[in-house]
Order: structure tokens, then sequence, then C-alpha cells
């Protein structure tokens, strides 16, 4: 029997704030035994959750649906604003189960909109405080607070945060789309007298930190703003609602200014106790005064809210001159750091933040950033005795943090998009574990809302990282929701003519500068095809195809000689710190728009778009192979650089470029090179993540672990025999940035091809189970949660034995590929369910739905 479990909307569990018309359920199928298959399901909508049966759901009866999906299923009932809904689904195999456990979403303003509510704001000398005192007169049934303050609003009620979130709401391009968030403020209440407020502060929307990519000169740039409206609803039926407009109240606060470059300065002279609860006198406030609303339509957010996620005390603390201390916390990470001291009265305490330490300092630079002062957050003491801080308002990258002014006790507060954790990896080859973990939190410190490239110096959302990192980011974290959120972003950021920026959002640079850049821009397709892969997520696909058609106009009518002109190429392979190698980046940029052709066409078969994209996509590697493929030679060249490029090989190798007749020739000198480099790589950021891979593919997987496993210059391995703890921008010893998640997608090999998994399509429908790449490594496994529920892979090997157990949820078919000189050499368990297998160049292969399978082969 069938048990639904996991209930989801919208990819989340209770959202508030649902703005979607037709909000999507899913569900994970569980059963016992071997081969389960959902063959119907039943979902029922009800007001409340005691009405959740047939025979009173008042709400929405799919009734009964001869279906397999678990996903993506449309909610055909009506929806009103401001409403919770209860559901609940039972499913059928052979036989009806038994309902689920009851969830619930609730639905946002919808077309109310924020009714008579104003965009408010003011002048002030610092980060503006706004409050508005109300009364509640009898029994609160629920109250919800849907609020946008930009560039971020700390929201209180009575005192109280409204939420744990932190820098919210997300960044996005203010001309375009503002987002708002739904709190349930219900418990915050109180009879009588209560009082509503919010600290504003910069952010991307009012930056004034000058810099090059001219983040304080936007289209949007303005001065903090905060627009709200609380719903307050009463068991008597009763609705009041406090919205923001000209009786609100406004003042200049403590926290004098804030910058996500630069830092914050907060001088605690000038704090207001009780200025956001009931009994404050705000009669020497101002008036706040309505403002000019941002141009972009305003959505309820539903993306995971930045929080902080951990705290961590530090692991050494050094006075390295007088009255100057370094704070050692023992890993690089993004965050803040929150502080306690007993300092007097007016003393200045300054944090530098930073990832490395030169010269007894902590190194704090940024040659895009105008000024000295990078990462330095500012505390006035108040001198009234213990007292504690932290920002509210800027985020840093960094290890080490320079005390200077007044002794302070420091921790680390570690801060990114609250996204769930979905894999767990363990080998007993040790540098693969520190890999994973090192990729992993390298990735979160570049999660704030969008994905950037580095906490430290940019925060900026480079297209071509995500392109590189996204199967790797993937495959470790469900990203559903948040990578959902940056394609509307990218969607958002596009021109007129159909171009697409290298930095999304954008400030309006990125079309000129370092532009056109194929590579990076590229990613759109990329992603939208990686989304349906890992969740199935047709709507997205027909969401974006417009948008996608034009971007992909913009691209091909710039196609000169069946080529795409790039400017960046494969960015920062060894040896080449400002940028990529002298080579015809051409190639590379007529590679990635080959397969961004290629999976527009995948997408336009999904969703049932006739397209041309394959034919163009086959112009192109004609361009290619004429202009760069040495047919004599058996490789891929450019006349403007005389050196063998691995990434120029690589590439097509990976994208199906290479015509048949020469394939096995560019794979066998692409080995050869890297030997001949003492194994090892000379790729940039485009090469990194498919050279092991492709290695592995032709029978050189001997090869891609010598790489891997690689200690000496340039490899993941030096960086950490030089104390790393995640992965680095550059391959020398002086890297800029030390949180750089693109050149660190050697776990995609890890666990596609050391543990063996592999996700097909359509949302894990398909998995290849394959561990291809064992030398070195007696064991691995990974667990996966995907959107159909756990896969988990494990292997060990003992002499010529291995076992391989494979779990499989229900409506995935796994491709199991076992090692073995023949198929007579594998036992399967069950071997009933299991069936007969076949055998391919070393694999005996089964295919097998859902259930725990044991293989065991005597001949690996």
């Amino acid at each position: 029997m069938l048990t639904p479990r996991s209930l989801k909307t919208e990819y989340a569990a209770q959202p508030l704030g649902v703005e979607v018309p037709r909000p999507r359920f899913s569900w994970i199928a569980v059963a016992p035994g071997y081969g389960a298959t959902q063959t119907a399901y039943q979902i029922l909508v009800a007001s409340a959750p005691e009405l959740l049966t047939p025979e009173s759901a008042d709400v929405w009866d799919s009734g009964k649906v001869e279906s397999a999906r678990t996903f993506g299923i449309e909610y055909d009932g009506p929806t009103a604003a401001r409403t919770r809904y209860h559901w609940t689904v039972r499913l059928w195999d052979d036989q009806g189960g038994e309902w689920a456990a009851p969830e619930w979403f609730e639905t946002g303003v919808l077309d109310e909109g924020f009714g008579a509510a104003q965009w408010i704001g003011g002048a002030t000398d610092s980060a503006p405080l706004l409050r508005r005192a109300f009364a509640v007169d009898g029994t609160v049934r629920r109250a919800r607070l849907y609020a946008s303050g930009l560039g971020y609003a700390d929201l209180r009620l009575n005192g109280h945060a409204v939420s744990d979130a932190v820098l919210d709401p997300g960044f996005t391009a203010y001309d375009r789309t503002v987002l708002y968030v739904t709190h349930d403020v219900t418990e915050l209440l109180q009879a009588g007298d209560n009082v509503v407020g919010a600290e504003l502060g910069r952010g991307f929307f009012g930056l004034t930190s000058v810099n090059v990519w001219r983040w304080h000169d936007t289209p949007w740039t303005a001065d903090p703003r905060l627009i709200a409206r609380l719903v307050v609803e009463y068991d008597d039926g009763r609705v009041d609602e406090v919205v923001t407009d000209e009786t609100w109240r406004i003042s200049g606060g403590p926290t004098l200014s804030d910058s996500l470059y630069t830092g914050e300065t907060y001088d605690a002279r000038r704090a207001l106790p009780g200025w956001d609860a009931a009994g404050f006198d705000d009669s020497s406030w101002s008036a706040a005064s309505a403002v000019e609303a941002p141009k972009g339509k305003l959505t309820a957010q539903a993306h995971e809210p930045i929080r902080v996620v951990e705290t961590v005390d530090p692991v050494e603390v050094t006075e390295v001159r007088l009255g100057v201390w370094i704070v050692d916390f023992g890993r690089t990470v993004a965050g803040w750091t929150r502080l306690s001291t007993t300092a007097p009265a007016g003393t200045t305490i300054s944090l530098t933040h930073g990832e490395t330490v030169a010269d007894g300092n902590v190194a704090a630079w940024n040659v895009h950033v105008d000024g000295d002062r990078i990462q330095r957050d500012e505390y006035i003491a108040a001198g009234t005795g213990v007292e504690t801080w932290e920002p509210r308002f800027s985020y840093k990258g960094f290890r080490y943090v320079q005390i200077e002014g007044a002794a302070a006790d420091l921790q680390l507060r570690v801060v990114n998009s609250d996204v769930p954790s979905v894999t767990r990896f363990s080998s007993t080859q040790a540098p693969y574990e520190q890999f994973e973990r090192a990729m992993r939190r390298t990735i979160l410190s570049n999660l704030h809302g969008i994905p950037t490239d580095t906490p430290y110096f940019e925060k900026n959302g480079w297209t071509g990282d995500a392109q590189v990192g996204a199967p790797t980011m993937l495959a470790t974290l469900d990203l559903a929701r948040f990578f959902t959120k940056w394609l509307g972003d990218i969607r958002d950021s596009q021109a007129d003519s159909g171009q697409l920026p290298v930095i999304v959002p954008t400030s309006g640079w990125g079309f000129t500068d370092l532009s056109p850049a194929t590579e990076w821009p590229t990613v759109y397709p990329f992603l939208l095809r990686e989304m349906y892969r890992w969740y199935g997520d047709e709507r997205l696909l027909r969401e974006h195809w417009d948008s996608l058609t034009r971007y992909l106009a913009w691209e091909l009518d710039r196609v000169e000689d069946g080529l795409s002109v790039s400017v960046l190429g494969d960015w920062l392979p060894p040896g080449f710190g400002g940028g990529p190698a002298p080579e015809d980046r051409r190639l590379t940029g007529t590679a990635y728009l080959y397969r961004a052709l290629v999976v527009a066409a995948e997408i336009g078969e999904v969703i049932g778009q006739p397209n041309e994209y394959r034919k163009a996509a086959d112009g192109l590697a004609d361009g290619l192979n004429r202009t760069f493929l040495d047919r004599a030679e058996g490789r891929y060249r450019s006349a403007d650089d005389p050196d063998y490029r691995q990434t120029s090989n690589a590439v097509p190798l990976a994208f199906g470029i290479v015509p048949d007749e020469f394939v096995e020739q560019v794979a066998a000198g692409l080995a050869a090179d890297v030997e001949a480099r003492g194994f090892h790589l000379n790729t940039g950021c485009l090469g990194v993540g498919v050279l092991l891979p492709v290695l592995t593919a032709h029978g050189y997987g001997d090869v891609a672990t010598k790489v891997a496993l690689q200690r000496s210059y340039p490899s993941w391995g030096y960086w950490f025999d030089l104390g790393a703890d995640t992965m680095w921008e550059k391959w020398e010893d002086d890297s800029r940035s030390r949180n750089h998640y693109f050149q660190g997608t050697v776990v995609q090999w890890i666990f596609e091809n050391v543990a063996g998994l592999r996700v097909v399509d359509a949302g894990s429908e398909r998995i290849v189970v394959r561990p291809d790449a064992r030398d070195e490594v007696d064991s691995a496994s990974i667990r996966t949660e995907t959107i159909r529920g756990r896969v988990a892979v494990s292997w060990k090997k003992t002499a010529r034995v291995l076992s391989l157990d494979v779990q499989v949820p229900v409506g995935t078919t796994a491709e199991v590929h076992v090692p073995s000189e023949r198929a007579a050499d594998v036992d399967a368990v069950p071997q009933a369910f299991a069936g007969s297998a076949t055998y391919d160049e070393g694999y005996t292969i089964y295919t097998v739905g859902a259930g725990l399978w044991s293989f065991t082969s005597r001949s690996a």
C-alpha cells in the first residue's frame, strides 16, 4: 500500500503568502517491497482540516485521477486573498491507501494588493526608524503583516522581531520586481496598545558606496522606504488594518551608515530603547512622508529567506600589537560578527573582516569599490556595562577579524539563504570528503537571495559561475525555490533586444562591460533544463519560453561564420590570474551556445513548442570543427595560443560536438596531455567541471583520479595543503577570493562517477548508477533526497568482490551498472524482482524500480 508523505505546495511545507493562481501540490509516495507504482491519486481541499473528507470537502475535490504524477499537480479550485486552505491526498497502486495527514497553504494579498498603504520614508541622518502605534480591542483570531522594506527591513512588533529572517526581502531588479513578505504575527499582538515598526537598511536598493558595477547609480537607486499592511482579524468577525501612511512616525536611528561593501557604523549612544514598543514617547519624531513607489511589481517572496544559520566561537585570538587583536574563526564563511564589550562611552571599536592575514593585519581591500574602508564595522560604545551588538544590513566574506579600539569578545554568525541540504556523501578516500565539505560551504557562502561569485569582493550574480556550478549545486541542496526566483531575475534583467547581462540582477552593467560573453548568459536555457532534470518543472519551462527564445534569437543574430564571439572564455586557468589564457574565445563561446541550443530544443520538446534549435546547433558545431579542429593531430586548438588547452578539447567532448571519427583520438590526446603535465589540469572555470567526467567516460578514469588526488600546483589538494577549507577563485596561492565555487566542480565528478549516482531526467524519473571512477578508493556512498524520495547508492570493494546497494523511490527507474568481467559473476538480491540483466564493456546492467536492491560482483 502506498503512503503519501512530505506534502508540499509550491515546493514548500505550509507556505504563507502564496501568490500563484494555481498552486502546485507534491508528495512523496512510500511503499514497502519492490516495484511499487502509483496508479492514481485524489486530492481534497477544504476551509478547515476537519472537513477533509470526500463528503465534506468544501473547496475542491480532484476526484480519482489516473496518474503516476507525484509533483507539479495544479490546484483547480477557487482562491481568495489572505485565505488558508487545508489539503490532503490519498494514493492508489493496486488498492487505495489512507489519507495523508492534513497540510495547508495560505494565499497572499493577490489582487487586493496593499490597499490604502503607501510607500513611506523621509530624510534622516542615519538608517531610518519607522513606527506606528495602534490598539487591539478584542480576541485576535489571526494577524498577518505583509511588508516590503527596501533595501532591507528589520520589522518589529511590540519589541520583538517579526521573524528570524535577515537581509530581507530578497534582492531583485527593483524597477521590475519588488518582493514583499508575509509574516504571521498573531502571537506578537497584545490587548490594548501595540506598536509596529521597522528599521531600514540600504542593501542594493539605496547603496551609496561608489563601485565599478554602478550599484550606486541604478535605475531604481533611492533612499530606504517601506510599505506595509497589517491585517488583524478578530473572533467576532471584525477586521482592522494598519497601513503605512503619513500617520507613521520617523526618526534617524543608531545605525549611522550601512553598506554591503564597506560595512556598518553603529553609535550605541543614539540607541532608543523601547522605540518599537508601546509607551515610547515619539513626540520628537517627525511625520513620515509618502514617497515614490519603486517601479517594480509587488510580488510575494517565495524563496527561502536568509537567516543566521550557525553561531561559532573563535579558535584563536591573538594580540598582534598593543590594542590590536586578530580573531581566527577557523573557517572561511559569509556572515558577520556579534560583538560584546564593556568599553567606555564614546569608544570606537572597529572590526575589519577578511579571508587572509598579511604583515600582521587582516587583509581587507577591494579595487572595485572606492575608498579604503572595506568590510569594516564600527561600534561606538554607550558605556552602559556589557553591550552586545551585531550588524543587520551587510554581510562579509571572511575567516579573520581585526579588532581595534578596545577589547571585545566576538562570535561568528554564519549567514546565508536557508536552503535545505539534500545530499550526504562519504568515502574512504578522505580528500573526496574534504572537497565535498568545502564545496558545500562555498556554495552556501554564495547564496544570499541570488547565487553570487564571492561574498567578499563582488556579491554579484555572475551568470557564468552559476552555469558551471549548477549541477553540483542542485545535487547538494534543494534549490527549487531559490533558482526559480533567480530565473525570474534573469528574465527581469533582459534588454528589449533580447540580450542578457553577465551579472543578474544588474544596474545596467554587464551588457557592454565584459560582454558579449556567450559562456555566461547561456546559463538561462541550461539552468531551466537542469531544473527540469531535478524537479520535473514543466511550468517553469513554459513561463520562460518566450524570454528564452528572444535571448537565443539575439545570440544567433550575432553569429559570424558559424562562430559566437565571446570576450571572457575559460576564466582563470593556471598561470593566467588576470583572466583567460591567450586563446580564441570563439571556441568556448560557440561550444556553450551549441549546448544552449540543444537544451532549448529539449525544452521545446518537453512543452510542445516546435523549433529549429537543433539545426542551428548543427551549424555551430560545423563552424567550430571547421575552425578549431586540427584533423591531422586530432585536437582542438586556436591560432592565438600555441599551448595545448585541455578546456578546448574537454568541452567539445563533453557537449557532443566532436565528429564521431575523431572522438577516440581527441580523448586520447586529452589524457596524454594531462599525463604529460604530471597529471595536472590546465583548465579554468569552464573546463574544470567537464575534464574529469570526460576522461572517465572515455576510459581514462585512472587519469581523472590522479588529477583529483593531486597535491601539487595546480590542484585542489594544493589549496588544502595551504590551509584552505573552501574552494578558491584561482589556482595560485595568492588567490584573490578564498570562497569561490566555480573551480570546485570536481564534486560533480565525485558524486556522479566516484559514488556513481547520476540523475538523468524529469525530476529523477530515471537515474543511472555507475561507479566508474573507483581507482584508489575502497568505498563510497551517497544519499540524495529527490523530489520523488530518497535515492541512495553505497558500494564497497574488497579484493575483487564489490558489493553495491541501491535505494530507489517510487516513481523512479534505476539503470544499475555493476562492475564485472561477465554477467555470470553478478548476483542481485532479490533476484526474482531484479529480472534479467544485460552486459556491456565491463558492466552488468539491471533496470529496476522502487525498492532496496543489493548487487554483488565477484570480478570487479
